[in-house]
């Protein structure tokens, strides 16, 4: 199912094979794990018997690995670093860590500038410009084109400094955490394009349900960011005191217009936590109280939600042809587990892929959002149904322990039609097809 080829000055080399016969090279192990807005990475290990063993060089040798059942690539980067390792049976073997082309970003260093009135495309396209000038005429193309920009501010304009700092912190820190908005690497006729999108993803029908595909899931609450009152901070204003240094300018605050207090709170957040937590926040772009007051509410409405993501081990059904389509990165998809009380559609915001056994699939679903009253109210319910536990879990065992069943025949199948093959035996052919087609049908 998975292809995984290494590129060195062009040449390229298969290191594991989708097709499963004695003399085709293979990988002891894989993994793939994509994230949003992160660098995506490829571990693996490779032993001495494969072709590309002497081959791989780190920083210079490119790698890929295409799914060769949707003809998607789902990795496509450079190697890292090796460790080299013998176990116990003194078998030698070296693990190699790769990194996405994302990572190319951290190659360069951008330079000091001072940016007023420019849009997030213009902006964005001066990182990547600055970013181009530092790899030229590196043997690695490492070079991007800004493509989709659909991010913006509520005036369409950006006020920004740059430093020294790498590409992707400066993108990070300028950009993505300001503004919000996923990076995406997009491939057209040889272009590699950056997009900087508000999201990507599609809402997809497959569920990810208790007693059918779910093995496992695991709830994380992260509420480090939920804050009671906030002080919201507009434009900078001209000091009194024409000799003050203070490096932190003063700020057009809501107090004028907030009953002489510089903050709002978030009374439903409050009661429901029980303790006060402050922070503030800047919008450089207003320039009325009035205004500020109007966004910071906004803001609480909005943002000041407690995280909840979903760590799921899930059987991949689409590799036997009972679920239309595969668990993507960025898609949304109903994640039902009536135990817990979950019944959303989420959204996969991480995934885990093993290569070398590609039906056990491992993905974060959220982030989902909630105030912390709707996550209290959740913990109820859930704590009323925890009775009904024992038996769907007994269900869901025999029902995953039947398709693991069925995923191994059609493996076996197919191998028996390989081997026949390189045999050039009819007769077994015959027999292995039929043998799949009656697991395919079960």
């Amino acid at each position: 199912m998975y292809r995984v080829t290494i590129i060195n000055d062009d040449v390229e080399t298969v290191i594991h094979s989708e097709v499963n016969t004695k003399d085709s090279p293979t990988l002891s192990d894989g993994t793939i794990k994509q994230a949003i807005n992160k660098i995506d990475t490829f571990s693996f290990t490779i032993l001495p018997n494969n072709p590309g063993y002497e081959l791989i060089r780190p920083l210079r040798t490119l790698i890929k690995v295409l799914n060769t059942k949707t003809g998607k690539i789902e990795f496509e980067g450079r190697v890292l670093f090796p460790k080299e390792s013998m176990d116990s049976d003194g078998l030698f073997g070296k693990s190699f860590v790769c990194e996405s082309e994302l990572g190319y970003l951290n190659d360069s260093c951008q330079r000091h500038g001072e940016y007023h009135d420019i849009s997030v495309r213009e902006f964005l396209e001066i990182i990547i410009e600055n970013h181009n000038k530092d790899v030229a005429g590196d043997p690695i193309d490492k070079t991007f084109v800004v493509g989709e920009v659909t991010v913006s501010t509520s005036t369409g304009r950006l006020y920004r400094y740059l430093g020294y700092e790498p590409t992707f912190d400066t993108i990070k820190d300028k950009l993505i955490d300001r503004l919000g908005g996923e990076l995406r690497i997009r491939k057209e006729n040889g272009i590699r394009y950056l997009d900087y999108v508000e999201s990507f993803g599609e809402v997809k029908n497959t569920e990810i349900r208790l007693a059918k595909n779910l093995i496992s899931i695991e709830k994380e609450v992260d509420a480090t960011e939920v804050i009671t009152r906030l002080v919201p901070l507009g434009t900078q204003i001209e000091s009194e005191d024409e000799g003050a240094t203070d490096a932190s300018p003063a700020r057009l605050t809501i107090e004028e217009v907030n009953d002489g207090k510089d903050y709002l709170v978030d009374e439903e957040t409050e009661k429901a936590i029980g303790t006060i937590i402050v922070r503030s926040h800047v919008w450089d772009d207003i320039t009325l109280p009035e205004n500020l007051k109007a966004r910071g509410e906004e803001y609480l409405r909005e943002n000041n939600r407690a995280k909840i993501k979903h760590e799921v081990s899930f059987l991949d059904l689409s590799l036997i042809g009972l679920d239309p389509d595969s668990i993507d990165l960025g898609n949304w998809y109903p994640v039902i587990n009536p135990v817990m009380n979950i019944d959303e559609v989420l959204r996969v915001v991480e995934k885990t892929i093993d290569i070398v056994n590609p039906e056990n699939g491992n993905i974060s679903v959220g982030d989902l959002f909630k105030t912390m009253s709707e996550y209290q109210s959740d913990v109820n319910k859930s704590t009323q149904k925890v009775v009904e536990l024992e038996s769907i879990i007994g269900k869901q065992r025999q029902t995953i322990r039947v398709l693991r069943e069925e995923l191994k025949q059609v493996d076996q199948a197919v191998e028996s039609i390989n081997k026949a093959i390189d045999d050039m035996d009819i007769d077994a052919l015959n027999e292995a097809i039929d043998t799949l087609e009656q697991a395919i049908q079960n």
